[in-house]
């Protein structure tokens, strides 16, 4: 069973910044879509990014030109750089590792944007 470990989380005020990690406990090179999805109060899960084939990414509308999703392949694990954050980015945030076998989903991390 793969672990996938969430870390970076936290509050921050408007226009802050945070840097998510997911560690992964094996390699993360076999896996074709490495991705963050988040899900606020009373709201569905919602992909943010992703990278697909280890070097194609996509970004949802609301967060193009602010977040920037990333992997290391030699540390295993997969980031999230979010600037310019704001409330409507409050959310747990869960990092997804999936190819046609498996699927594997982090425990999520809190993040909350407020003053």
């Amino acid at each position: 069973q793969v672990q996938l470990v969430e870390s970076g989380g936290g509050l921050v005020q408007p226009g802050g910044s945070l840097r998510l990690s997911c560690a992964a406990s094996t390699s993360i090179f076999s896996f074709s879509a490495m991705a963050w999805y988040r899900q606020a109060p009373g709201k569905q899960r919602e992909l943010v990014a992703n990278i697909i084939s280890g070097y194609r990414t996509n970004y949802a509308d609301s967060v193009k030109g602010r977040f920037t999703i990333s992997n290391d392949n030699v540390k295993n694990t997969v980031y999230l750089q979010m600037n310019s954050l704001k409330p409507e980015d409050t959310a747990v945030y869960y990092c997804n590792l999936r190819n046609p076998l498996y699927d594997y989903w982090g425990q999520g991390t809190q993040v909350t944007v407020s003053s």
